[in-house]
């Protein structure tokens, strides 16, 4: 049986969750989910950015 289509409601915010194959580690190198961590942080402004661009 195929999984319920997802509702997506502007504004509002969601629960994101990042694993690895069989829930193992995504980051082995610390400076790696340090960075990944700073692209959480620009993305939403970039994002914006973007859609401004392209509506």
């Amino acid at each position: 049986m195929p999984r319920r289509a997802r509702m997506y409601l502007p504004g509002h915010p969601y629960h994101i969750v990042q694993r690895g194959n069989n829930r193992e580690a995504c980051f082995v190198e610390p400076e790696n989910y340090q960075r990944y961590l700073e692209l959480w942080k620009v993305m939403p402004s970039a994002m914006a950015l973007l859609s401004m661009l392209t509506a």
